[in-house]
């Protein structure tokens, strides 16, 4: 069973999924071990994340260890064909296409719920939300599942606050080794890479205007410097604010900086980041990208309507020409950057994101009753903490181990 764009595209998937999997070492051993250990026998799971090469890998991985894998996109603009292509010549159900409508997109998050999942990879809370919505009648089978990002965290939340989470969510993008690592240097490094593969322009001696400074917006605020640019930070809250200052760079509010930017960065999760009268101030040619979960961060409608003249200006820029005279250029139609132009983070960081991933599943099959009495629950310690030492082992480094007489000296304060 499958839905895609064309199956002649596999061995071009099929080679982009095994570069990655030459550079995701801890995926490798998971994958091994799944494959002895079998953890999720008679299990079926369905997966919702952007699919590309690093993605493909993770469903082979959770393959490896039994699971029956129904697999989408999260984003139409991120779905590679090819990848999605070799995905379904290896027997795996595959419902995705580059730039699908809506309409197409949402016939697919409800294909792969259908059979009715054991256990979810979400990412953004569209699983979720379409289980809800459209299969009640599966919820009482479902032992949980994994969510990866910071904007589906945020919206099971609000479902556990009002008491309608339907079933156990882990809370994957909170873990050490996911956020610290995906978030900061993953999101820094791919919305540069999608960025200048797409303008081909320099950003050393520009001024780079980041919307948002929790571990993404200090990703790209770090990587911009690097490239040499002067950075302008917008927060709304003041605690991020006097960090960022502290970081070395400026902080405004977006009114203020929308004239002073070159390249616009949000990451904020949120809508309404860049408005329309924000873009009336901006310097001719400025270049907006998105690298939040939704398309919704800058006001991509209130753009369209106040142009008096649209452009397709290159692969994935399009140029809005204001009443003004200026012309705002929005990148990937201001869905994520990285992955609608680009090709996400790099491998070895979602090694790292999807060991955490994979390795939670694995504690959902294990462990369901545990889950269902704490419903939103953290990625365990113990896997985060095994993660990192992988992590470390292949990188040839080692940390310290405490002695018998520092634990107890911690364990006595610590209890007091």
């Amino acid at each position: 069973m499958r839905n895609i764009k064309d199956i002649s595209l596999a061995p071009s998937g099929a080679q982009k999924i095994a570069w990655v999997r030459r550079n995701m070492p801890l995926l490798n051993k998971l994958e091994a071990d799944f494959g002895a250990e079998k953890p999720f026998k008679g299990l079926r799971v369905a997966l919702s994340v952007h699919l590309e090469a690093k993605t493909a890998y993770l469903c082979q991985v959770l393959a490896a260890g039994g699971a029956e894998m129904w697999v989408t996109g999260s984003n139409p603009l991120s779905t590679q064909d090819d990848v999605a292509a070799a995905l379904a010549q290896s027997d795996m159900r595959v419902f995705a296409m580059h730039g699908c409508d809506d309409d197409t997109y949402n016939a697919h998050i409800r294909a792969v719920l259908a059979p009715g999942p054991h256990i979810i990879i979400d990412d953004g809370g569209d699983l979720v939300e379409s289980l809800r919505k459209n299969f009640p009648q599966h919820i009482p089978n479902v032992i949980g599942g994994c969510e990866e990002t910071t904007t589906g965290i945020l919206r099971l939340t609000a479902l556990h606050q009002k008491g309608e989470l339907p079933f156990p969510m882990i809370r994957v993008n909170d873990a050490d080794c996911k956020h610290l690592f995906d978030n900061r240097y993953g999101t820094g490094q791919s919305v540069f890479d999608g960025i200048n593969r797409t303008t081909n322009l320099i950003v050393a001696g520009k001024t780079v205007v980041v919307a948002g400074y929790g571990w993404c917006g200090k990703g790209v605020a770090m990587r911009a410097k690097g490239l040499g640019a002067q950075v302008i930070v917008t927060e709304i809250d003041p605690v991020k604010g006097i960090e960022a200052i502290m970081d070395g760079f400026a902080v405004l509010p977006m009114a203020a900086a929308a004239g002073k930017g070159d390249y616009f960065i949000t990451v904020t999760g949120c809508c309404g980041v860049i408005t329309m009268d924000h873009m009336m101030r901006m310097r001719d040619g400025a270049i907006l990208a998105n690298a939040g979960h939704f398309n919704v961060e800058i006001d991509v409608a209130a753009l369209a309507e106040t142009a008096v003249k649209i452009t397709e200006m290159r692969q994935n820029i399009t140029g809005y020409e204001l009443p003004n005279g200026r012309t705002i250029c929005l990148l990937a139609e201001g869905r994520l950057v990285n992955l609608a132009a680009g090709d996400g983070h790099p491998a070895e960081i979602m090694d790292m994101s999807f060991a955490i991933q994979a390795l939670s599943a694995r504690w959902l099959a294990e462990h369901p009753d545990e889950a269902k009495a704490q419903m939103l629950l953290p990625v365990p310690r113990a896997i985060d903490h095994h993660v990192a030492s992988l992590k470390l082992a292949y990188l040839g480094m080692r940390v310290d181990k405490l002695t018998p007489a520092q634990a107890e000296y911690l364990g006595r304060y610590a209890s007091e």
